[in-house]
């Protein structure tokens, strides 16, 4: 089963400077409204053809507007042996600052 996290504790992780990854797999113009400061964006149709760019040893948060997308992205990492964690409410529930 995917595990899972809050947008609270993803902030909070933020905020202690934990080291780890969050991939947005929104559409580029869902991103363009901004997105979580330090996220890398590769869309979920894009994402199979750029595994070769994440990094195994790492955990990845996985975000999407609401955690529909982001939870099959974590399903697609997961089958190719990546620690993936899905980010329930997405952005709908994002509270923190955004980046452009």
């Amino acid at each position: 089963m995917t595990k899972q996290t809050t947008t609270e504790e993803i902030t909070q992780r933020i905020q202690n400077g934990e080291k780890f990854s969050i991939i947005d797999v929104r559409e580029s113009f869902e991103v363009m409204n901004g997105k979580i400061s330090g996220a890398k964006h590769i869309a979920l149709g894009d994402l199979a053809s750029h595994l070769n760019e994440l990094d195994k040893n790492e955990e990845h948060v996985l975000v999407c507007q609401s955690g529909g997308r982001s939870k099959a992205a974590c399903g697609l990492l997961e089958a190719n042996g990546f620690k993936a964690v899905n980010m329930v409410g997405g952005m709908n529930d994002w509270k923190s600052q955004l980046e452009d």
